[in-house]
C-alpha cells in the first residue's frame, strides 16, 4: 500500500468521490472483506460488493486474499493507498494552467502552480512504478512568522534572490544527458486547523 497515490482518471475520481465509497476507502487501510465492511457501514454485504467492485475496477482497492467459507469464497481487499490526491488531469478541459497569468503575487496562480505540481508529480509516479524506479524529488516544508507585511516583502525578495544566485550557480544549458528539473518555492499565510469542540 502507497502512502499516497494520485488519481488522474476522470471515472476513478468520480468513483473515490462518493461518499460511501470514500468511507470504504478509509476502512479499507486495513485489510477486510465485503462482510466485515457491511457492519462497519451499516450496508448489506451485497451492497458493499457492488462498492468494492466499483472501485477495484478503477484500482483504488486491491486483493489480499480469498479464504474459503463453507460455499462461499470471500474476498478480502485493501485500499492501494493510505490517502489520494485528485489530479487536475482527471478534469482535463478545466484544469489550471499557470502559463495563463503568471504572478508570483497571486494566490490563484500558486493555486495553479501546485494544481500543475500535482499533475506532473502524479505522472512521474505512475512512470515510475512501471519501471520500477523512484522520483528523484525534493521538498520543504516549514512556517515562518512574519512581524509584519514589510517584513514579509523583504523575506520574499531575499528567497527570491537567494533561488535565482542557486538556480544560476546549478543550471548547465549544455549538460550532456542532464535533466530538467521544476523548481517551486510558494509562501502563503499557514491555514490553523479547526478544533472541534467535544
Amino acid at each position: 500500500m502507497f502512502d499516497v497515490a494520485v488519481i488522474d482518471d476522470p471515472a476513478a475520481a468520480e468513483a473515490s468521490l462518493d461518499p460511501m465509497r470514500s468511507r470504504l476507502l478509509a476502512e479499507l487501510a486495513e485489510p477486510g472483506s465485503a462482510t466485515m465492511l457491511a457492519v462497519k457501514v451499516g450496508l448489506p454485504r451485497q451492497k458493499v460488493n457492488y462498492h468494492l467492485k466499483a472501485l477495484e475496477r478503477h484500482g483504488l482497492v486491491e486483493l489480499v486474499e480469498e479464504r474459503r467459507k463453507g460455499n462461499v469464497t470471500e474476498r478480502v481487499m485493501r485500499a492501494t493507498a493510505a490517502s489520494y490526491v485528485i489530479s487536475p488531469a482527471a478534469l482535463s478541459a478545466v484544469q489550471p494552467d499557470p502559463s495563463r497569468s503568471p504572478d508570483r503575487l497571486s494566490a490563484r496562480w500558486l493555486l495553479a502552480v501546485a494544481s500543475r505540481l500535482v499533475r506532473d508529480v502524479g505522472d512521474l509516479l505512475a512512470g515510475a512504478a512501471k519501471a520500477r524506479m523512484r522520483v528523484a524529488t525534493f521538498a520543504l516544508d516549514g512556517e515562518v512568522r512574519f512581524a509584519s507585511a514589510s517584513d514579509r516583502a523583504a523575506f520574499a525578495e531575499e528567497l527570491a534572490t537567494a533561488v535565482t544566485a542557486l538556480v544560476s550557480k546549478y543550471h548547465d544549458e549544455t549538460a550532456e544527458g542532464g535533466r530538467e528539473h521544476r523548481l517551486i518555492v510558494a509562501v502563503h499565510p499557514s491555514v490553523k486547523a479547526e478544533t472541534k469542540e467535544p
